[in-house]
């Protein structure tokens, strides 16, 4: 761990905003930082990257990454010794997505009535439901549980747990995640129990090939919320998870990267049922041939 927590926030123009993420998302050494960009200013165009190193070589990649694109403007702030996560969740509003309604603890009382409530805590795992890629995720869901229901679902990358976990809520009987971060895993754990889906099981693992995986496929869906990267290169494993006719619904990608992730899947047989866009993020909706 770096000796100081520390946030690097980067502000530029949008295009250049994507091209400084394709960067940190194609360097291999910052394959594991949580970063999020998003539209900061409407009316003067302006972006911003912000981005969380935990590692002190984390912190100098992605100042030497940034430092490519003159047209940013890149500052990096000391964190305060305090529970800086928790302090910045506590101020999120909660979101809606389609059917779904995903809050913290200090929205409770906010629920509504005619909503699939979710209680998500995030501690140090990715997924409160409020990035563009996870409320993408839920709107493709959404739609979908419109014509039909799932009985197996495998969630790559599961974060919070919240895609499963939808899942579980809304009559799937198989929810399955996983994730390489082992904290991510217990968190995933926790939110099941808040949201009463026993049915919801998360594991530890890398890849597809874990047993506990392996043994409840064919799936009739897979969320994988990653990275291109990575989707890219799962592409093979998550059409063999999948039953002829399963859905893919994808995302972590950015826009700019749909052509190069969807390249990987139709060429195994996938086709594309819907695009959903949020801010500079993307999800496809890919059904397996």
């Amino acid at each position: 761990m770096s000796e100081d927590a520390v946030q690097i926030i980067a502000r530029g123009a949008r295009a250049e905003a994507e091209a400084a993420a394709q960067a940190i998302d194609a360097d291999p050494a910052l394959e594991m930082v949580t970063y999020s960009i998003l539209e900061e200013d409407e009316d003067k165009g302006l972006w911003r990257i912000d981005a969380f190193p935990t590692t002190t070589e984390e912190a100098e990649g992605l100042t030497r990454c940034l430092a490519d694109f003159p047209g940013m403007i890149t500052v990096v702030e000391k964190l305060a010794d305090a529970d800086w996560l928790a302090m910045a969740l506590s101020g999120l509003p909660p979101v809606r997505a389609g059917r779904f309604f995903v809050y913290g603890a200090h929205d409770k009382g906010r629920a509504p009535t005619n909503a699939v409530t979710l209680r998500i805590e995030a501690g140090a795992a990715f997924g409160t439901g409020h990035h563009g890629t996870t409320v993408g995720c839920l709107l493709a869901y959404d739609t979908l549980l419109k014509r039909r229901r799932f009985n197996r679902v495998l969630d790559v990358g599961a974060g919070t747990g919240v895609l499963a976990i939808a899942a579980a809520r809304t009559g799937t009987p198989i929810a399955v995640g996983t994730d390489i971060d082992r904290p991510s895993v217990r968190i995933a754990g926790e939110n099941a129990k808040l949201n009463r889906a026993a049915n919801a099981r998360f594991v530890y693992a890398s890849g597809l090939g874990h047993r506990d995986v392996r043994v409840q496929a064919p799936y009739d869906l897979v969320f994988a919320n990653i990275l291109a990267a990575p989707l890219v290169a799962l592409a093979q494993d998550i059409k063999g998870a999948l039953k002829p006719g399963g859905i893919a619904i994808l995302s972590g990608l950015l826009r700019t990267q749909e052509r190069r992730v969807f390249a990987a899947y139709q060429s195994r047989g996938f086709r594309l049922a819907r695009r959903i866009h949020r801010d500079a993020w993307s999800a496809l909706v890919l059904v397996r041939a």
